[in-house]
């Protein structure tokens, strides 16, 4: 028991059971930590049912009751068969919550022990650590500035904030195009002028952002090139690089397109600009005004004020002459403008016109070319006709040569027909065999390589699951390495061996000897139950012997009632041989109940249960004097 107890222990540690080093047996459980162990357990087989279950026990007896109910019925919703309830928690026994546990344990998912597992590897104790000041981070509560206390100052203080902003890195590796080597230039470039990724950047806050920003983009691309080939390349049969070649063909030709469509001016704008142009006589009418303006200060000389006094009405006179000017020429752009526009509209009409003209004459044409041709073809058949009752009127002067002539070319032409159909099969057997091989070639090359692409996508999907499989094995063993390294050095792997091997070898001899005491047991039996027979045999010939003599004489019917008396005694003695070996067998049952219960601890468990029981009575009375104040 005491190998299974430390299989037990380890187990309980590896799923989150905080146990001391001083526990090292089933023995030792107090009800808080099976309780705790149970629940553990229960959370890792099924979180759904575990996530309301307590991990402690409450200080009320009331509590600790539902609590263990609660338990009871978790483990047997998770297949437990056994007999549970609120005493196997409350009242522990070392048999039943050992088997209880080794249950538990045997129910654990392997994936969720091994993830259970705590790696001591560098990256990963590193990886447990960031996320453990990750989750501590989001579990505090944000705080403004002026109420945060010295606790949350260093979480959560304001110079360790950065804004979220990115700049584009170079650097001289990535996934955008494993495939392609680069050029001895860029290796030279990127060798001797190409900067370190901190002296890019032009603020080091946003290191961290860039190169998470660039590793999301390289990854992002990765994986979609892989979800593209998987899906449409292994289609198109072709290899990466033409594939790619392909994809970069068809968008140069849609860039062009689009560009070749952008570049091409459109009749709107065209007419939009005939029609800009009317506006650009008021725009310039109301530039003129706003120079033009008498409101304008300036600044001059004395001379300049006395000439500007001394022409002011010549200056008026030639204002309201230009501007006199103006408005005629506007009136006069105006009339031109709506003649144009008057022009331009007419010939718009004119051109539509023309353009139905032009469609109803176009369809009028079709339907006379197309008479025209039906026309010619039925006078061809007309003239065809002619020609044969031509030649039919030119051969009735002599009919019966004609006729025997004629019988002769339809003969020799339907043995030219047969010739040539037996020709033609000659030349159509193997011509069509040729097409069925070749057809049936061509449909078991499909079928093949249907069949290896998709032999190939399941070797793609074995591949990706071989590297999963591949990387976590590394890490796996990685993780065990560093455990081998942590481990003390002094405990030898000789002793731990032969340990085992005297295990199986006691097993060994306990199945041997089980055998043995079996096999002896069968072999009393057949013998017991050949000298019953024997017995049984024995007495009906004496029996029958003794009784025809009994007949003839009185000594020996005394001796038949001997007999009769005899066998009834030792019948009564093999039975209460029989009885005491049952006995015998009920006390050593008894007494191994006996231990069983004392192991179990009963008297002990009926003291706790008095005392929980007077501790409820008291927790019943306080709630009935609170309810009678109340």
């Amino acid at each position: 028991m005491e190998e299974v107890d430390k299989i037990l222990i380890h187990a309980l540690k590896q799923v989150g059971t905080e146990l001391s080093e001083d526990i090292d047996s089933v023995k030792s459980f107090t009800s808080e930590l099976i309780v705790e162990a149970v629940v553990r357990c229960i959370r890792v087989i099924d979180p759904g049912l575990g996530s309301a279950l307590p991990t402690t026990l409450p200080p009320g007896m009331s509590a600790r009751f539902r609590v263990g109910m609660s338990l009871a019925q978790a483990c047997q919703d998770i297949g437990y068969k056994g007999e549970i309830g609120y005493q196997t928690f409350l009242y522990s026994s070392e048999t039943e919550i050992r088997s209880l546990l080794m249950f538990l344990v045997e129910k654990l998912p392997r994936e969720s022990a091994e993830a259970s597992d705590q790696p001591t590897g560098k990256s990963a104790i590193l990886q447990r650590a960031i996320a453990s000041a990750i989750k501590a981070q989001l579990v505090a509560p944000w705080l403004p500035s002026n109420c945060r206390l010295p606790l949350h100052g260093e979480t959560q203080m304001s110079g360790a904030l950065h804004n979220f902003h990115s700049q584009h890195l170079s650097l001289p590796y990535g996934v955008k195009d494993p495939a392609k080597k680069p050029q001895k230039e860029v290796k030279d470039y990127q060798r001797d002028f190409l900067r370190p990724v901190t002296a890019q950047l032009s603020h080091n806050a946003s290191l961290a952002a860039s190169i998470l920003e660039q590793h999301t983009t390289e990854l992002t691309a990765a994986q979609e090139w892989d979800n593209e080939w998987n899906s449409q390349g292994l289609l198109s049969r072709l290899t990466p690089q033409d594939y790619r070649a392909r994809k970069r063909t068809r968008l140069r030709k849609r860039i062009e397109e689009q560009l070749r469509s952008a570049a091409l001016p459109s009749a709107e704008s065209a007419f939009g600009a005939l029609g800009s142009t009317s506006d650009l006589s008021d725009i310039l009418q109301a530039f003129k005004g706003a120079t033009s303006s008498d409101h304008i200060l300036t600044k001059g000389s004395h001379f300049t004020h006395s000439q500007k006094f001394t022409f002011t009405q010549e200056v008026e006179t030639v204002v309201s002459a230009v501007r006199q000017v103006d408005v005629d020429n506007h009136q006069s752009q105006q009339e031109e403008l709506a003649s144009l526009q008057q022009q331009l509209q007419q010939l718009c009409i004119d051109v539509d016109q023309l353009t139905t003209e032009l469609k109803h004459t176009s369809v009028t044409n079709a339907q006379v070319l197309d008479e025209t041709k039906q026309r010619e073809q039925h006078n061809s058949e007309k003239e065809e006709k002619i020609q044969v009752k031509k030649k039919t009127i030119d051969l009735l002067p002599d009919a019966e040569n004609n006729l025997l002539k004629l019988q002769g070319l339809v003969e020799a032409s339907a043995k030219r027909v047969v010739n040539l159909a037996s020709q033609w099969e000659k030349h159509r057997a193997p011509l069509i065999d040729e097409h069925r091989r070749l057809k049936e070639i061509c449909s078991n090359q499909d079928m093949e390589s249907s069949r290896k692409l998709s032999e190939i996508k399941v070797l793609h999907d074995k591949i990706r699951v071989s590297t999963e499989e591949a990387k976590k094995k590394e890490e796996m063993y990685k993780q065990l390495v560093s455990e081998l390294e942590n481990l003390p050095k002094d405990v030898s792997r000789a002793a731990y061996t032969q340990r085992i091997l005297e295990i199986v070898s006691n097993i060994k001899k306990q199945k041997e000897e089980i055998t043995k005491i079996l096999s002896d047991t069968k072999e009393l039996q057949k013998e017991i139950n050949s000298l019953t027979g024997k017995l049984d045999r024995t007495f009906a010939v004496t029996d029958e012997l003794v009784f025809k003599d009994a007949k003839k004489d009185e000594s020996v019917r005394k001796s038949y009632k001997y007999l009769a008396a005899l066998h009834e005694n030792c019948s009564q003695l093999i039975q209460t041989i029989e009885d005491t070996g049952t006995i015998l067998r009920e006390i050593r049952d008894l007494e191994e109940q006996i231990e069983t219960e004392n192991s179990n601890k009963t008297v002990a468990n009926l003291e706790r249960i008095l005392e929980d029981y007077k501790a409820i009575r008291q927790e019943n009375s306080a709630l009935a004097a609170k309810v009678r104040e109340g």
